[in-house]
């Protein structure tokens, strides 16, 4: 299987990578640091084949060259996203922008380049990397959930535009997962996970095809718990 994974210098996608070398399986690592995903490539003995392929994500023109480029694959993991990290103060535009063109829009930008090759062949995987942090949207976070709320209507509506071409649609909602992402929060984060935790809970989903999967349960029935309450009641909480 051809694998491409974004985001995958670190975090949840180097350790993903690591989950997905084996002699069955070709992967193609995308990510903006060069040096980081030829240390990984070095240590990914065991898959078929592994290619990099440097590019940020956020300058669409690029990326959709490079995807072209890629030529035929059988599962996309979306993995690559950024964090302003958590402030009460107003997000600058640009920040908002960059953010939203990293979470979302990047993703979009890829699937214009992959959905018709998917579509041709009858088959293909695609799993988007969301967030428990999509279900609410904190007051220090406006930005960060609402991209990953973004995401989720973008891969329920993929999922219904393309339910008879054979293309599968996976969409991940981790909790806390420590990366260079989390190391930015101060505070204390309920039910972190490690990396490696985390990205085997990833790819035993991925593996079962499970089209929503929110992690870890506690947390997101707390979330679904919270969401339920009479809205001056929540108001008070996040409060």
């Amino acid at each position: 299987m051809r694998i491409l994974i974004t985001g995958a210098s670190s975090g949840i996608g180097r350790e993903l990578a690591k989950l997905y070398a084996t002699k069955d399986n070709e992967l193609i690592l995308l990510a903006r640091r060069e040096d980081r995903l030829q240390e990984l490539q070095s240590q990914l003995l065991k898959a078929s084949s592994v290619e990099i392929v440097v590019a940020d994500v956020g300058e669409f023109d690029e990326l959709q060259e490079k995807i072209r480029a890629v030529g035929i694959v059988d599962m996309v993991i979306l993995n690559a996203g950024i964090s302003l990290g958590h402030s009460l103060e107003i997000t600058p535009f640009y920040d908002f922008k960059k953010l939203y063109d990293v979470n979302l829009l990047s993703n979009h930008a890829i699937l214009e380049v992959l959905l018709p090759q998917f579509k041709a062949k009858g088959n293909g995987k695609i799993v988007f990397i969301s967030s428990l942090a999509s279900l609410i949207s904190m007051p220090t976070s406006v930005a960060y959930s609402s991209s990953k709320r973004a995401m989720n209507a973008y891969a329920e509506g993929i999922r219904y535009k393309y339910k008879n071409s054979g293309i599968k649609v996976i969409n991940i909602l981790p909790g806390f997962i420590k990366s260079e992402m989390t190391d930015k929060n101060s505070f204390k984060m309920p039910f972190l996970l490690d990396t490696d935790a985390g990205a085997k809970r990833i790819y035993d989903a991925i593996a079962k095809e499970k089209r929503f999967y929110p992690f870890p349960f506690r947390f997101y029935l707390i979330i679904k718990l919270l969401n339920l309450l009479p809205q001056f009641l929540r108001d008070k909480i996040v409060k």
